[in-house]
């Protein structure tokens, strides 16, 4: 009985290690979902060079000092913010960046990577437009503060934003030493401090991708007075751009 009990536990440690190894090398696809690109008009389009890849910015130009810097959710095709965007903000320049892998751009994602992009964008764009709004939604709510934490955005809106990535996987999957195997961390707590500009944070009531409880310990990050959260009611995740206090909200920031 005793060698039953050795040789069935033996078998359960190896699966759970075989689990971890597997949840090590494949941990990127269960947060990078690439999209294609439903517009893709040339005149609608920035091809813009990154070190070790050629990023798609789907943009409207406009001249004038005002410019919104937009960063997508991991499945999200960006390209499809343009037309209620511009139809929204018609005095604003509109950039929207495909992630690596997205819509056209080449290379793969990491966090890493998309956080240079998303400075480098940001540098470009504020060459050109010296009023730039970042905005991120879901994992691009991570990539927005990191650059409102380095640069001078003119504002900060983070729609279903989340405290970190680490935090939610270690509660989702917490049979496993999450920290020791997460690569892409997105720690957006850590960032809050360093952001002085005027901060909006917009929540659905019912995400059932990021919990309130994650949202709200970022909030708690940011210096006081920097940052306020917004619920949009009646809304999940992803049906949080439906509503018509969506873009109402943001406009309040611009």
């Amino acid at each position: 009985m005793v060698g039953n009990v050795i040789k069935y536990g033996a078998i359960a440690l190896l699966s759970y290690t075989l689990l971890c190894v597997a949840l090590y090398f494949f941990q990127r696809s269960l947060i990078y979902f690439p999209r294609s690109r439903a517009i893709s008009d040339p005149k609608a389009t920035l091809h813009f060079k990154v070190p070790d890849a050629d990023l798609v910015v789907t943009m409207r130009d406009h001249e004038g000092p005002d410019a919104i810097l937009y960063f997508g959710g991991n499945g999200e095709d960006v390209s499809m913010n343009l037309p209620s965007f511009s139809a929204k903000f018609p005095n604003h320049a509109i950039y929207l960046m495909h992630y690596r892998g997205y819509g056209g751009s080449t290379g793969n994602p990491t966090e890493e990577h998309l956080r240079g992009d998303a400075i480098a964008l940001f540098d470009y764009v504020h060459k050109r437009h010296s009023k730039v709004v970042v905005i991120g939604r879901s994992l691009g709510s991570g990539l927005a503060i990191s650059v409102a934490s380095l640069r001078p955005a003119a504002s900060l809106i983070m729609i279903t934003p989340y405290d970190s990535i680490l935090n939610i996987a270690a509660s989702r999957f917490s049979i496993f030493p999450v920290g020791w195997l997460l690569l892409d961390r997105y720690e957006s707590w850590k960032c809050a401090p360093d952001v002085k500009v005027s901060t909006l944070l917009i929540m659905a009531e019912f995400d059932e991708i990021i919990p309130a409880s994650n949202t709200k310990k970022l909030l708690e990050a940011f210096a006081p007075g920097i940052a306020n959260l917004k619920i949009i009611p009646g809304t999940s995740h992803n049906s949080i751009s439906s509503s018509p206090a969506y873009l109402e909200l943001i406009q309040s920031m611009i």
